[in-house]
């Protein structure tokens, strides 16, 4: 056995990772160039001295350019009680657990909602269960209320009725402006919290204060245009909110943002599936 003289620390490979994914300088010129420096890289705090730092060394000294523009820095998961993980203490959390009893759209929505990435944060299967009955079950049922009546009542985004929207619709559309307005800006800045506990808000006052207080408006038998603009409004604000969680919770948005496009556009096809069924946490 003999020892490589050439040898160096050993963070140089992931540091020179973004150049030899492409075997750059050599080849694939064109390509390196469209995604350097990268627009964000995400990993834990322990690779503060580590990763974080060896792409810029390398990026400076071999082609003077930093190598990311923005960072994404990940606290410790610590358990319910605020203990850092660890086999020795018996405490590590199984994440395949919460994941089949809860999936993992929960579980996602937990750790982007529950602190800045940063901070340290405690996890476990009782607080993800508590983000399912306080969001995503109060988001599925107003989900559900909407697709409900919207099939029985044959209501469609395209209806002639010209609807006459309420003082109550106008707060409801201004929050949902509003909220389209600092959820994309806090994507632009890469700001988790900023992009995802807002949705919670809104949500909160889409049930519990615009739907209870037009649920009556859906129950009348007359097709009015106060019943047009109930639906007008409780229809754009699902589907705005289905495409601003898009990127983070995947899988409660296609089963919503496609249920709500079954009922309304599959309607007078014979083979329609109306998509009602709901994920493995409804039953929790």
């Amino acid at each position: 056995m003999q020892r490589a003289v050439e040898l160096i620390d050993v963070w140089f490979d992931s540091g020179a990772m973004p150049y030899a994914q492409w075997h750059y300088p050599f080849e694939n010129v064109d390509e390196f160039k469209t995604q350097y420096p990268a627009d964000f890289i995400c990993e834990a705090v322990d690779q503060t001295r580590g990763w974080f730092y060896s792409l810029h060394a390398i990026g400076t000294l071999a082609f003077d350019s930093i190598a990311y523009k923005n960072v994404i820095c990940l606290g410790l998961i610590l358990d319910s009680a605020g203990q850092k993980m660890s086999k020795s203490r018996g405490n590590v959390i199984d994440p395949w657990e919460v994941i089949d009893e809860y999936g993992a759209d929960p579980m996602r929505w937990y750790m982007y909602t529950s602190s800045p990435p940063g901070n340290e944060r405690r996890f476990s299967k009782d607080l993800v269960g508590e983000v399912v009955r306080s969001f995503m079950l109060t988001l599925w049922n107003t989900y559900s209320f909407f697709v409900t009546y919207a099939n029985l009542d044959n209501w469609t985004p395209d209806s002639p009725l010209i609807p006459q929207f309420s003082e109550l619709d106008d707060w409801l559309l201004s929050s949902l402006e509003t909220l389209v307005r600092d959820v994309t800006q806090a994507y632009e800045n890469y700001d988790v919290v900023g992009a995802t506990r807002p949705i919670e808000g809104f949500v909160d006052q889409l049930s519990n204060w615009y739907l209870r207080r037009s649920r009556r408006r859906f129950w009348k038998s007359e097709s009015d245009a106060d019943k047009a603009a109930a639906y007008e409004t409780l229809y754009k604000a699902l589907v705005t909110v289905s495409k601003l969680i898009a990127p983070r919770p995947c899988l409660l948005w296609q089963k919503q943002f496609i249920g709500i496009w079954s009922v309304l556009w599959m309607r007078k096809r014979p083979s329609r599936c109306i998509w009602l069924s709901g994920p493995r946490w409804m039953k929790a």
